[in-house]
């Protein structure tokens, strides 16, 4: 079995229980959700966006609260069905970051919102190539990941579910790097710090297509 056929396996497996514990959950996140505000105002009827990677749908559904015309994929068809049972307004589909299934120069903005530190590392100047490619000149791509370096690996989520998982620790140098390589010029880097010693730091970056 491939990497994303196991880590789909996965996330069908935790599904229930992630949207039963809330992860995710923007309520208790004023910090993030300023940044997803200010997002949506950049791409609020500029055209379609794709928030890739989107879990049960909790962020899709405050973007379109904030009139962005915008669409979910994920990997994991269990969350998909949670996404779509919560959410009935906003179109949500089974889809990978590898393949985003748009066609290019259509979107007016992507996200990639914790959706990406699983990919392997020689995996992410493609995924980010492909964003670009998705976006209109002018479209504007929001990423966040885990801050640091190294690699963490689980066995187990969210209350003993099994899980055979990889988190890629990217330093926001290098994602700012990769961005830029991939035709996305970077015009916000935030940095939050961790808010529990068993966290760690996060780095969202906002990017533009050249």
């Amino acid at each position: 079995m491939d990497e994303l056929a196991e880590l789909r396996e996965d996330y069908d497996r935790v599904a229930d229980r992630y949207v039963e514990l809330g992860v995710g959950d923007l309520a208790e996140e004023p910090w993030l959700r300023s940044v997803l505000v200010a997002f949506a105002e950049q791409v609020r009827d500029r055209g379609p966006v794709l928030d890739v990677g989107c879990g049960p749908g909790q962020v899709s559904a405050f973007l379109a609260a904030h009139g962005v015309d915008v669409r979910g994929i994920d990997l994991s068809p269990r969350m998909v069905e949670h996404a779509r049972r919560r959410f009935p307004a906003v179109r949500f589909d089974t889809g990978s970051a590898t393949a985003l299934g748009v066609e290019d120069g259509t979107l007016a903005g992507i996200l990639g919102w914790w959706s990406l530190f699983h990919l392997p590392r020689p995996q992410l100047p493609g995924v980010f190539a492909g964003f670009a490619r998705a976006l209109r000149p002018g479209g504007l791509a929001l990423v966040g990941f885990h801050a640091g370096d190294g690699e963490l690996h689980r066995t187990e989520a969210y209350g003993g579910v099994p899980v055979g998982w990889t988190t890629h620790l990217w330093r926001p140098e290098r994602l700012a790097e990769l961005l830029a390589g991939a035709g996305l010029r970077p015009v916000l880097e935030q940095r939050f710090a961790a808010a529990v010693p068993q966290q760690r730091p996060q780095v969202v970056i906002a990017a533009r297509r050249v």
